[in-house]
């Protein structure tokens, strides 16, 4: 009994193997954070290295990701990270949701929310592991680019749009 059940097993692993998400691999960069904000080269690194792979629609997948069901769960990550923050599409958004991702970016950051501990567990993306001078130049970074909205913005436009049944927004 056991011995079928391993075959099983094995037979629904392999079977498996077949059904691969569709990979985040687009990289059009049309409305790019990089076409409206300052990305200086530092910044431009650090976002690469530790936030592009979950953060924008071009991912660079480890060898692991093409074993299932490894692939799916990486493909959830990549996909819950971009419906939160997608630097590529980030232009598209209006410029108070912009500049409340901005502001959202520092948080996570400063609060070390990010990355995900999932993400960088076992040695998996060291990289992605950020130095405390690596976390306060993006927390800068945020900083200077919301202090450049509220530069060129009328200050109503940056703020984000009260949700129906919401609490009133806080002066």
């Amino acid at each position: 009994m056991g011995k079928k059940i391993g075959i099983v097993i094995v037979a629904i692993l392999v079977i498996i193997q077949f059904f691969r998400p569709e990979k985040n691999d687009s990289d059009v960069q049309t409305a790019s954070v990089a076409t409206k904000y300052q990305l200086p080269d530092d910044v431009d690194q650090i976002l690469s290295v530790a936030c592009y792979d979950c953060h924008s629609n071009k991912t660079k997948y480890p060898w692991y990701a093409n074993i299932q069901p490894v692939g799916w769960w990486l493909n959830g990550h990549i996909n819950d990270g971009k419906r939160h923050l997608n630097f590529s599409e980030f232009t598209n958004a209006p410029i108070a949701i912009q500049n409340h991702k901005f502001e959202e970016t520092a948080e996570v950051i400063e609060h070390n929310e990010m990355p995900l501990d999932s993400y960088t567990a076992m040695g998996f993306h060291k990289e992605a592991n950020l130095t405390e001078e690596q976390k306060t130049t993006l927390i800068n970074w945020a900083q200077s680019q919301m202090d450049f909205l509220e530069a060129n913005y009328p200050a109503d436009s940056l703020k984000m749009p009260r949700r129906a049944g919401g609490p009133p927004p806080k002066d």
